[in-house]
């Protein structure tokens, strides 16, 4: 009885141990999308404290779920918590591995597009990574995105024309794609909108930036000569 009790310690202790790493792991994979991808991690279930999103700031949109679950809910012969991830995947993928060590059918999600990865090791972190960043890019690698992180890479004291920034953004036939962005930029802060112009060098009006001296200000601050609403792209355009 004495030796069952001692067993039973050392199962604990083994399981604590394991719940440490892996709490671990998981902190350390929110860390690195927080930093390579600037995700907004949230706990929006109050219901299930568990259950961490990370979330795409521009869109909006999640592309990785973790939680813990029952592991004979995903297949495993033990009903002890799992931490576990879904991410999307394309189908065939998802076809050829779900089956395999660490994987399992896509918990509580459409399975033909999503996948569960367990979070336990069984999985190596560098695969894990990239799973997300898949998932990642499937979800929000939208031209609406691209054209945010184009406008981004105009320096201070440069600007760029429509049809650059749709350049830049992979697609130059998405000019006025590029202008209904910008009209909705939900983080000025960041994304410099101020600094894309039209061909012809001209600023955009008040209508753009309520007011219409703001651009031209934002412009000059940046070092940059504006004439009669106009700046001269041969020197400034990059």
């Amino acid at each position: 009885m004495e030796k069952m009790k001692g067993e039973n310690m050392n199962a604990h202790i083994n399981t604590d141990h394991s719940d440490r790493e892996n709490m671990e792991r998981l902190l350390q994979i929110l860390e690195r999308l927080k930093q390579d991808c600037n995700a907004l991690i949230e706990r929006p279930w109050q219901k299930y404290p568990d259950n961490i999103t990370a979330k795409e700031p521009l869109s909006g949109k999640w592309f990785a779920l973790f939680m813990k679950v029952r592991g004979n809910l995903i297949g495993l012969p033990s009903s002890a918590p799992v931490q576990i991830m879904n991410v999307k995947a394309d189908p065939d993928f998802i076809h050829a591995i779900n089956h395999s060590e660490g994987f399992a059918p896509a918990y509580h999600m459409n399975k033909e597009h999503w996948l569960t990865v367990r979070l336990d090791g069984s999985v190596p972190m560098d695969q894990v990574m990239d799973l997300i960043q898949g998932s990642y890019h499937m979800l929000c690698d939208t031209p609406t995105r691209r054209i945010y992180e184009a406008v981004k890479k105009i320096p201070r004291g440069k600007v760029a024309s429509y049809a650059k920034v749709a350049e830049m953004a992979g697609n130059p036939r998405m000019s006025r794609a590029v202008g209904n962005a910008l009209h909705k930029n939900p983080d000025p802060d960041h994304i410099p909108c101020y600094r894309v112009v039209n061909s012809k060098g001209e600023l955009a009006g008040r209508f753009a930036f309520a007011g219409e001296e703001v651009q031209k200000v934002l412009l000059e601050a940046d070092g940059i000569e504006v004439i009669d609403y106009r700046v001269d792209l041969e020197k400034y355009g990059i």
